[in-house]
């Protein structure tokens, strides 16, 4: 498991757009998965839509992106380098993310060659699905940050 503080030696990404706040699993490179408590504090909710509010797909997809990036991230040969969100494919969304709720978030590394990739990742809340795609990658040069 790795937490907070752990993810943010990982990924340079911070308040308020790291979107995972624990990583239950890990196999370094091919798979992760990670958990996202949705609370009413969270910024686009101020927007996103006054009254009813609702978690923005896009940002499910991100936060999916960046525990697929921890799986990549933790490979020795990728230690230290950024990982960019390249690509969707499939993208469909089931349910609505509310506040009070506790994404799990799941990728599975599917393909790897050189610096891109693809990966297969689920959204799931209480076991339901709200989010499936397919998502694509290429790592970059080492973060001037882990240096």
């Amino acid at each position: 498991m790795l937490t907070a503080e752990q993810i943010q030696a990982i990924l340079p990404h911070r308040y308020p757009f790291l979107m995972i706040d624990r990583i239950l699993e890990v196999e370094e490179g091919k798979r992760a998965v990670g958990l996202k408590n949705v609370t009413i504090n969270e910024e686009f909710f101020n927007g996103h839509f006054p009254g009813y509010p609702v978690m923005p797909g896009v940002l499910i997809v991100e936060a999916l992106a960046q525990v697929g990036a921890v799986a990549l991230l933790q490979k020795e040969e990728n230690k230290g380098r950024l990982a960019f969100f390249t690509g969707i494919d499939k993208c469909r969304f089931k349910k609505q993310v509310t506040p009070g709720d506790t994404l799990r978030l799941e990728v599975e590394i599917t393909r790897l060659r050189g610096p891109m990739g693809k990966g297969q990742a689920k959204a799931t809340v209480d076991g339901e699905l709200v989010c499936e795609t397919e998502i694509m990658f290429a790592l970059g040069p080492v973060s001037p940050a882990s240096e």
